[in-house]
């Protein structure tokens, strides 16, 4: 049996081998002085410095979100000089709910929040108008001219109306009415818990619309 000895040359070539094998597995890279062999990460961001908003941030500001155009008056009431009286006050605030049925040509809110008596008065004109097919063209207008206390304790107030509070009738092509000045109409008011309303139509004898001018 022979015994082979392996030179020292070359046994020192093996141990380089194998040193070089193991710092090969490193990656080649240093290791940092805390002792992490693993990537470090930076507070700093690398798309530059992180001062100031970007450009997509200062944009031009959002516009605000436009509200509904409200919707167009069917009725002016005009108060004018009237404007402090409580009665005239509560006919302006009535009148476009008295106007709407007439428009409608429905009395349902008539008979609901008005007097009987003031319903009476008006009612059966909605009803021809429906039958007949007479139709209003807002919006119309109202001035009130005259307010007066009665010994019943109800105000009068007198109004001159403009040509469109008028049905037109679209089979003859002309106003079931013609007022080109207006007409004049008297409501007398009475005081109720809700407040004035018109309790029913009276003469509007002596009440002058010529030359009144309406806002619509």
């Amino acid at each position: 049996m022979h015994t082979f000895a392996i030179p020292a040359a070359v046994l020192c070539g093996v141990l380089l081998l194998s040193a070089c094998g193991k710092d090969s597995n490193d990656g080649g890279h240093p290791v940092p002085a805390g002792g992490d062999s693993g990537t470090s990460t930076s507070n700093t961001p690398t798309g530059g410095p992180s001062s100031g908003p970007s450009e997509t941030a200062t944009s031009a500001p959002t516009q605000p979100a436009t509200s509904e155009k409200p919707a167009a008056k069917q009725v002016i009431v005009q108060a004018g000089n009237f404007g402090s009286n409580p009665a005239v006050q509560g006919l302006v605030t009535s009148y476009p709910l008295y106007f709407k049925a007439l428009v409608d040509r429905d009395d349902t809110i008539l008979k609901q929040r008005f007097p009987s008596f003031f319903y009476a008065d008006v009612a059966q004109g909605i009803v021809d108008a429906k039958r007949n097919g007479w139709v209003m063209k807002p919006p119309g207008s109202v001035v009130v001219v005259g307010a007066r206390s009665t010994p019943q304790g109800t105000v009068t107030v007198q109004t001159c109306r403009s040509q469109s509070t008028q049905y037109w009738d679209p089979k003859a092509q002309n106003w079931t009415v013609a007022a080109p000045h207006g007409s004049a109409e008297v409501i007398e008011m009475v005081k109720t818990g809700m407040g004035w309303l018109p309790y029913r139509l009276v003469t509007s004898k002596g009440v002058n619309c010529a030359g009144i001018r309406y806002p619509a």
